[in-house]
């Protein structure tokens, strides 16, 4: 019996060895993969690289021109640009723009979610598409309007050009946090706001204490975004600013590269400067935005 069973167990085992072609299918499986992961570490890291190299180089480099290598590493690049009381103006503009825009954005959008998510409405389909309707439209599409309404806003007649208001204003309300905060809220459980209601809640106590700690993750997902959203805005800034003091750091980029007065290394500088703030939110708020990403997988 033990005979039988070991010669049936080595029989298992020859069957199960893997063959030759079984190993070249599992080891051109694996060159395939890491083939493809050096190609988009290739595509994704070599302009971010390119633009630190030449920030470090001391050489001149040209317009266009792909550094890999700094030519005579030096800081002096990086100090000047992040010294200079012109760039650190407009690096000042973008970050009120986006410290003040973001939150609000997020508030105004979470209030919104609820009342599509949670309150019963005539309507209220018809809402959610026309909030969904301007995701589509280009943002070049409402740039006349917007600089009409901005330079007249009605009924009050003062106009909200050159002014912060101006910048933050229209970027408080923005459909896809708006959407994606009705899907998460819409799976909160309805016993929850029932048990809260037989406390004495109302509605804003609800949707502090319950509602919102319960899609923290989309609340983090929404923020990292509009961040990005807010953070690399062009269009609007160049509407709203008149005065080069309102200017922001992604229209101060165009405006420092035909300028030739200063190098291209001092401008790589400030791009990196520009980037640095989305690379630290995106590091605060990493898990729950990979939270709020796999939660609506799984519930997609």
């Amino acid at each position: 019996m033990t005979t039988q069973m070991k010669s049936l167990s080595a029989g298992e085992f020859r069957k199960k060895r893997p063959t030759g072609s079984d190993r070249m299918l599992t080891v051109g499986r694996h060159t395939g993969r890491w083939f493809l992961f050096g190609v988009l570490l290739f595509i994704f890291v070599t302009p971010l690289w390119s633009i630190v190299a030449a920030a470090l180089s001391g050489g001149a480099v040209a317009p266009g021109q792909l550094v890999t290598i700094p030519d005579s590493m030096t800081l002096s690049n990086i100090v000047e640009a992040w010294t200079s009381e012109r760039i650190l103006r407009y690096f000042w503009n973008s970050m009120v723009m986006a410290g003040l825009g973001v939150p609000l954005q997020v508030l105004v959008s979470a209030l919104a979610a609820y009342a599509l998510a949670r309150k019963r409405f005539r309507g209220g389909a018809i809402v959610m598409l026309l909030i969904l309707a301007t995701m589509m439209m280009p943002e070049e599409v409402i740039a006349i309007p917007l600089y009409l309404v901005l330079s007249d806003v009605p009924p009050f007649g003062v106009s909200l050009l050159n002014t912060y208001a101006g910048l933050i204003l229209p970027v408080l309300g923005w459909a896809f946090s708006i959407f994606v905060l009705v899907k998460f809220m819409r799976e909160v459980p309805v016993e929850l706001e029932e048990a809260a209601r037989v406390d004495g809640a109302g509605d804003l106590t609800i949707f502090f204490r319950v509602i919102l700690p319960c899609v923290k993750p989309a609340l983090g997902t929404v923020t990292v975004f509009g961040f990005l959203m807010i953070w690399d805005q062009y269009l609007l800034p160049l509407i709203v600013a008149e005065d080069t003091d309102m200017f922001t750091l992604q229209i101060a980029l165009l405006n420092l590269r035909q300028d030739d007065m200063i190098s291209i290394a001092v401008v790589m500088s400030v791009a990196l400067l520009a980037l640095l703030p989305s690379v630290i939110v995106y590091l605060a708020l990493q898990r729950y935005f990979q939270s709020g990403i796999t939660a609506g997988s799984i519930k997609g």
